[in-house]
């Protein structure tokens, strides 16, 4: 017997959160941009640089989610940004937080599509 999640288009609504939380990632990696070039530590622009690429990243992921494949991208996006926290550490706590959230992005889909 399959769970009825009660939503008319389950899928949609998956996408609609993955790409909500991807959006909202990328909005935190542009503003981190600021702190990253007041704290620099030397790597400044580097990481203010993967950070915009990050930021990107995240749009072009969140426009393809309706692509299987792109769920996946997205969980490599979270690793790219725990990555960039060897760069600077603001990058690694919003790596962690963002990480903790896709994975709840995860859980929620699985949820309502099963």
């Amino acid at each position: 017997m399959t769970r009825r999640s009660g939503l008319r288009n389950p899928a949609a609504a998956a996408r609609g959160l993955g790409a909500a939380t991807l959006g909202l990632e990328a909005l935190v990696l542009v503003l981190a941009i600021q702190p990253i070039r007041m704290l620099g530590d030397g790597v400044g622009a580097a990481a203010m640089a993967v950070s915009a690429a990050l930021a990107v990243a995240a749009v072009v992921v969140a426009g393809l989610l309706r692509y299987g494949w792109a769920w996946h991208a997205g969980t490599v996006l979270q690793a790219a940004v725990l990555l960039a926290g060897l760069l600077h550490w603001s990058l690694l706590g919003v790596g962690l937080v963002f990480a903790a959230v896709w994975a709840y992005v995860w859980h929620v889909r699985r949820v309502i599509l099963s």
